[in-house]
């Protein structure tokens, strides 16, 4: 009898092998869930922040798609202006805090209020024998984004009393929420900051290292669950002070940014790794490259364990629905241990 999808998650993280590789997907666009699951077409957004799923919900995609988790969301607001792109979809644009006097805004809903947790214990409830995973970011995207990337950038020089006044706001408010979420029975902790871009980490590791991973260490201090970090970007430089914190799997390990299988070669045996299908495969390919790209990472990635199948990022809107399914066929054709280089 094989493992549940708990425990051949928690397996991986833990750098073990289990029966099969699992496949998980910490985002997935309701566009493509929609289509996927021939529901009637999502209401229009309008709001930049997932619509985060029930548990019935997402039991029903993860059954569709064999997947090993399902996903509750809590994010903390952002207080940035908000713009339409040209299909009618939402993103941040400038933040709204310039200086001391616009701290007024940042009014985070109250962490130790029991009511904010309500959906959250429902959810776990419901979960079943998948990996129930609480995700949220820890703050420093929702401090760049409150405050608009070049007006942070230059308050790091300018005003840097300003930043850490923000980032301590974001990361408090995570630090109790994260306790919280670990007494309510979820499996895995989420955190998606990303850090970087394709070139490198956003500012210095001097920086990340004076005024950013203090507080990420201040909110790992009560993080009791395994913790998955996502970030986008090209985060070598930054690879010790991630595991320093105690991160037990990171992702997506970004194709174009980073090397996946230099990545399992150097630090493969500390920590997890969890990515990354190709989105322009899955979004542009057909199902047998995308086959073909999810049967070459187990190969390279699976031996030994400490691996999960994840897309490149999300399961975006863009994803042709029969490349979803085609990933997660493939998982299940290939996946299974021990890996014998089919």
């Amino acid at each position: 009898m094989g493992m549940s999808s708990r425990e051949r998650v928690l397996t991986a993280l833990r750098c073990g092998e289990p029966d099969r590789v699992p496949y998980c997907e910490i985002g997935i666009d309701r566009v493509i869930s929609h289509k996927l699951m021939g529901w009637p077409e999502p209401v229009k957004e309008t709001s930049v922040e997932p619509k985060p799923y029930s548990a019935e919900e997402h039991k029903m995609i993860a059954a569709a798609l064999k997947m090993d988790n399902i996903c509750y969301e809590l994010w903390p607001p952002v207080y940035a202006h908000k713009v339409a792109s040209g299909d009618g979809r939402l993103f941040y644009a400038d933040g709204m805090i310039k200086s001391e006097a616009d701290l007024s805004l940042l009014q985070l809903p109250d962490p130790h209020d029991e009511t904010l947790y309500t959906d959250a214990r429902e959810f776990v409830r419901q979960a079943e024998d998948y990996a129930a995973c609480f995700v949220t970011r820890i703050g420093i995207l929702s401090a760049m984004m409150s405050m608009g990337l070049e007006g942070f950038c230059l308050a790091l020089y300018d005003n840097r009393p300003l930043v850490e006044m923000v980032l301590d706001a974001y990361c408090n408010w995570t630090a109790v929420v994260v306790e919280h979420a670990c007494q309510l029975g979820f499996d895995i902790f989420i955190s998606t900051d990303d850090l970087a871009y394709n070139t490198g980490p956003y500012f210095s590791p001097k920086i990340f290292r004076e005024m950013v991973f203090p507080r990420f260490r201040r909110v790992a201090e009560r993080i009791t669950l395994p913790w998955i970090m996502h970030t986008d970007g090209n985060v070598t430089l930054l690879l010790g002070d991630i595991l320093d914190l105690g991160v037990s799997g990171l992702h997506p390990i970004e194709k174009g940014a980073m090397d996946i299988r230099a990545v399992k070669r150097d630090i493969g045996d500390r920590v997890c790794l969890l990515g990354n299908v190709d989105l322009n495969i899955l979004g542009q390919g057909t199902p047998e490259d995308v086959e073909r790209e999810v049967c070459e990472l187990i190969r390279d990635i699976g031996p030994g364990g400490g691996y999960i199948v994840t897309s490149g990022n999300s399961l975006t809107d863009y994803v042709k629905p029969e490349n979803a399914v085609a990933l997660a066929d493939a998982v299940q054709t290939y996946g299974e241990y021990p890996l014998d280089g089919r």
